[in-house]
């Protein structure tokens, strides 16, 4: 799914290149798949396959990425990959342009994409931390169906129909049946009693943030939502800042979108938010528990911002500082 909103992504962007190819596994060789207006055959993954390729975005898992990510770069491609692989190693930054995109230059031929709760969540720290600093950051997830793959969006939809149609929704894509649901796991186990994607999720904000010492902690959850995650975000500061500064703060900042009037019911939801660029945040108000806390309510399009966007964000920066100048314009 983020292979394919890389593509869309590229072409709404009218992204600079001379040559576009999508490469896969052997089985889906000769596959097409859809790119600006037309479609793009896609061609089998090797190691020759990045010769005279300048920009390569990897969405594959883990493993491709730990296999192919070097061999890319060693062709002289930069390498932009969004799996997990690369995120934490201390000679790869760890990207999301609106925070730290200095950090691209420093790449040696690979740069990472955060997670996809990461991302939206330091577009909204960073103003923070630079007006009033952090001191303490607690984060809830409602991530969407589509952070899982295709396969748990077709799983939820059919299970939706099931119940409609009084039948027994299968649940198989997921541990537990996600329609009329929602569930605190689903990750693998961590230590602690944490799993992987709350572990991501405090380690990335970190590097992102340049801020190791961070006091942080997450709990995701997986909620009955195709498309677009969510997030309920305390946060404490050293200084104090009101809602109303908080508001002001946000809404000036680049890639933010202030939607915040509860008494019109103006607040951001995944529904309205999917296929929007930008990080949603609303519910902004002070809590009362605390000297100088914050509480607001993110949302952004997980395939978009949270993986494709954020990529080729990076990419277009990249070529901005000349970190890609083989790229014809």
């Amino acid at each position: 799914m983020v292979g394919n909103e890389m593509l869309r992504v590229l072409s709404q962007r009218s992204f600079p290149s001379d040559r576009i190819i999508a490469l896969a596994s052997e089985r889906s060789k000769g596959l097409t798949v859809p790119y600006d207006g037309s479609s793009i055959e896609v061609e089998e993954l090797t190691e020759s396959a990045f010769k005279g390729i300048d920009l390569a975005l990897f969405a594959a898992s883990g493993d491709i990425a730990l296999m192919y990510g070097p061999v890319a770069a060693e062709s002289g491609a930069l390498v932009i990959d969004n799996s997990s692989a690369w995120r934490m190693k201390e000679n790869v930054p760890l990207v999301v342009p609106e925070v730290n995109g200095s950090d691209i230059s420093e790449n040696e031929g690979i740069i990472a994409n955060p997670n996809c709760c990461a991302i939206p969540l330091t577009v909204i720290l960073n103003p923070l931390k630079k007006k009033v600093g952090l001191e303490r950051v607690l984060v809830s997830t409602y991530q969407s169906a589509s952070g899982a793959g295709r396969l748990l969006v077709d799983e939820l939809e059919e299970q939706t129909k099931a119940i409609a149609e009084g039948a027994e929704p299968q649940a198989a894509a997921y541990p537990y049946q996600l329609a009329y649901n929602v569930v605190p796991g689903g990750w693998h186990p961590e230590a602690g009693g944490y799993n992987e994607e709350e572990v991501k999720i405090v380690n990335e904000t970190r590097k992102i943030l340049h801020e190791p010492e961070l006091r942080i902690a997450a709990t995701c959850v997986r909620v009955p939502v195709p498309v677009g995650h969510g997030e309920s975000v305390f946060v404490e500061t050293k200084d104090k800042i009101s809602a109303d500064d908080a508001r002001t703060l946000l809404g000036a900042s680049p890639g933010v979108i202030v939607q915040d009037d509860p008494h019109t019911k103006l607040y951001p939801t995944p529904h309205d938010v999917a296929g929007k660029d930008e990080v949603y945040v609303g519910r902004i108000r002070e809590d009362a528990s605390t000297r100088h806390g914050l509480l607001l309510w993110i949302v952004s399009d997980n395939l978009r911002k949270g993986a494709a966007l954020n990529a080729v964000q990076i990419a277009e920066q990249a070529i901005e500082i000349g970190a890609l100048g083989a790229v014809k314009e």
